[in-house]
């Protein structure tokens, strides 16, 4: 179960939970079932950090490869312009070309290497809007337990609303 399950269980557990007699905006919550949700997102925010650090892990990756065909396609370019450029028949054409083929390799590389990027930046990008929402529903659905559990006639409190109160 996932981070976003257990708090849409969490939800259904407020909206089924009974209304306390004279107050419809108070409700009576199975605590036990509860702290269980709560546990149960405890554990599973490991797993979420630790994709976060897997999607890390392979945009490194990604950037070392792209470094390394980078590397590799401007080897084989200078050794081809090396070839080329020991003919002396062919030497003034040879040098163009070596020019011509380090460059394409260069904008080649370049483009690799940017799309690597923007690739790593989008992945850090959703995995942060993921952490974000996990963050504001578990934020969200802490202040409605906490909210509950201040208002709850179940831990002694008399709200101002209560018949009691007018007594006092």
């Amino acid at each position: 179960m996932n981070i976003d399950e257990i708090l849409e269980e969490m939800d259904e557990l407020l909206d089924k939970s009974t209304s306390v007699p004279f107050i419809s905006h108070k409700k009576i919550v199975d605590g036990e079932r509860m702290r269980e949700l709560i546990n149960d997102i405890r554990l599973n925010l490991p797993h979420e950090l630790k994709e976060a650090k897997k999607i890390e892990y392979d945009c490194q990756r990604i950037l070392n490869e792209a470094r390394l065909n980078a590397e590799g396609t401007i080897r084989r370019a200078e050794e081809r312009a090396a070839q080329i450029a020991s003919r002396e028949a062919i030497v003034t054409e040879a040098k163009k070309k070596a020019i011509e083929i380090l460059k394409k390799a260069q904008e080649q590389a370049a483009a690799v290497q940017k799309g690597a990027a923007l690739s790593i930046a989008q992945m850090l990008n959703d995995a942060e809007a993921v952490h974000e929402k996990s963050l504001s529903d578990i934020k969200r659905t802490k202040e409605k337990l906490q909210h509950t559990l201040k208002n709850s006639p179940a831990f002694g409190k008399i709200t101002s609303n209560s018949p009691d109160s007018d007594r006092n």
